[in-house]
């Protein structure tokens, strides 16, 4: 399809202004904007134009919204083909020729054991309302009231998402230690760097290549479940048996952490095992961000519940969970919401599914992923202040740390969250879009769309080098010569 051309250039806005007026405004709840004081105006795949007329490569990507960047062609085609067809754009849960599409598009990519036995609840328009259908259906279909939740995590905004989050406060959630190599809760090598990736117990393919810490992780996680499997067999853990257990394959916000596939098999059979639920949360994860199509898959479980966003609306607000049919108790009204049924939103998503799933943009984020990775271990090398390097796919982090601060019982340095603010100022005076997670914000985060090609990843890692170089003074590497570029780079 040939790309469509942008309309001509408006008159320069004036981008104090509007900043301004911003600030006035809005809500002191803001975010983004107060880290990213631009002014978008245009944007088209990797690209944003500001109002300023500079131009950004934007490797937030709506916080991995954006599966296929800004206005693809064939998410515009998609939503004008509704406007132009005199559909409703709003219809509450009624049944429309739209949402068949999409939900076909939807089931043909999920597990055969949930495509086959499950049922879709749409939700409200956002991650954090199909998390809390999570938890009020699993709730529902036991009749218990416990949950048990993981350190690190994030799981929205709302109150019961809140609560099962890392922040929580005053909560009857059981929290659970997440395997976290480099800032190992048991102690058990944290600090030991080397850059982790996703697979096989923290690093056994290529996108997580074999590191320094890989025993370390290994153990790690063995303790982990060890931890979640006594919590739940012993009767005198004082925990209750909960309505269910939700967790992140990979998690984001917590600051690009990704659960070894032997970790998550463990999560999958000790649930099954004492008849709790499994919640797990894919709201950023999914649609071919970690180099699969569901990040599931790469460990091969099938959750009692999976709750999806984000990427599903195709840049538009749609959350849903599908689940288990045998879970399907709940009555009706139970849980619903106004704008369920946003008819935009679920044609732009099913065009970006179907083209995710039709030209094997998993596998590209896979591949492209590793080899980003390999460039970035090698940026560590160069500077001390990058204790880790991970992710999986196109799901990147590099945390930053003070080199020279008291290590912490983790084994670990302080989280370098000065520096990381630094840097993320320094990637936007260079045109480059990132933003922070993790303990302390200390974890620069790279979420580009999945269409990413070579060249513009060489620049992004370009651009990020140059970033830390500026923050913390050039430093050379073992051998003194420049970071390869990705096609000089092998995983």
């Amino acid at each position: 399809m040939a790309l469509t051309q942008p309309p001509p250039m408006a008159p320069p806005l004036d981008r104090e202004q509007i900043l301004r007026r911003q600030s006035l405004r809005e809500s002191a709840a803001r975010t983004y904007a107060r880290s990213l004081p631009i002014v978008p105006v245009r944007a088209r795949g990797l690209t944003i134009e500001g109002a300023d007329g500079r131009r950004y490569l934007d490797c937030l990507s709506g916080a991995g919204t954006l599966a296929l960047g800004h206005n693809h062609p064939v998410v515009l085609e998609a939503i004008r083909a509704v406007l132009d067809s005199g559909a409703p754009l709003h219809v509450l849960d009624l049944a429309t020729p739209v949402k068949d599409a999409f939900t076909t598009e939807l089931f043909a990519t999920l597990p055969r054991e949930l495509a086959e036995h499950g049922k879709v609840q749409f939700c409200g328009p956002a991650g954090t309302d199909a998390v809390e259908a999570a938890l009020t259906l699993v709730r529902t279909a036991t009749g218990r009231d416990g949950l048990m939740a993981f350190t690190g995590a994030y799981h929205g905004m709302t109150a019961g998402a809140l609560a099962a989050s890392g922040g929580a406060r005053d909560t009857s959630v059981t929290r659970l230690p997440y395997p976290y190599a480099y800032r190992c809760p048991f102690g058990t090598g944290g600090g030991t760097g080397g850059g982790t990736g996703g697979g096989e117990d923290g690093g056994g393919d290529a996108q997580g290549a074999v590191s320094a810490g890989a025993h370390a992780a290994e153990r790690g996680a063995e303790l982990a479940a060890r931890w979640a499997e006594n919590v739940l067999a012993d009767p005198k853990s004082g925990v209750p048996r909960p309505a269910g257990m939700i967790l992140e394959p990979v998690q984001g916000e917590g600051g690009v952490i990704p659960a070894p596939d032997s970790w998550l098999r463990r999560m999958r059979e000790l649930t099954a095992a004492h008849d709790v639920p499994l919640v797990v949360d894919e709201v950023q994860t999914g649609v071919g961000r970690t180099g699969a199509f569901w990040a599931i898959d790469h460990s091969g479980i099938v959750p009692d519940v999976l709750v999806l966003s984000k990427a599903i609306g195709g840049s538009l607000p749609l959350a849903v969970i599908v689940y288990r049919e045998e879970l399907d108790t709940w009555r009706p009204g139970t849980h619903a919401g106004t704008f369920r049924g946003n008819q935009l939103a679920m044609a732009a998503g099913a065009a970006t599914l179907a083209y995710v799933r039709e030209n094997g943009l998993a596998a590209h984020a896979a591949e492209l992923g590793a080899r980003m990775l390999a460039r970035l271990r090698g940026l560590a090398a160069h500077h001390d202040c990058i204790g880790d390097v991970r992710g999986r796919g196109l799901m990147l982090g590099i945390e930053l740390v003070d080199p020279e601060g008291t290590t912490g019982p983790d084994g670990a340095p302080p989280p370098g969250s000065r520096l990381a603010a630094e840097v993320q100022q320094r990637c936007l005076d260079r045109g480059l879009i990132v933003e922070l997670g993790g303990r302390g914000s200390a974890v620069v985060r790279l979420l580009p769309p999945l269409t990413l090609t070579d060249e513009q990843a060489d620049a992004v890692l370009d651009r990020l080098a140059d970033a830390i170089a500026a923050a913390v003074g050039p430093t050379p590497g073992p051998t003194g010569s420049p970071l390869p570029t990705m096609r000089g780079t092998t995983p």
